[in-house]
């Protein structure tokens, strides 16, 4: 059984000098996970999120729930 590699995406919207997470979205339809890390520190801590979670996150975040008042 051959075990797939993240593959690390940071978004377009992380212009800000290196300041941002990444994400491995490639695992979520095989692991049912998103794992999220770092940028700066890509051999530091992986935070592993459920793939139903990180979707709804997303969805939050594209529907401006965390936008400032």
């Amino acid at each position: 059984m051959k075990t797939e590699s993240p593959r690390w995406f940071t978004s377009s919207y992380s212009n800000n000098g290196g300041d941002c997470v990444e994400v491995a979205a490639n695992l979520a339809s095989v692991h049912g996970v998103v794992p999220v890390r770092d940028s700066k520190v890509v051999g530091g801590p992986v935070v592993t999120v459920p793939a139903t979670a990180f979707a709804a996150f997303v969805a939050a975040v594209q529907g401006g729930t965390f936008d400032a008042v």
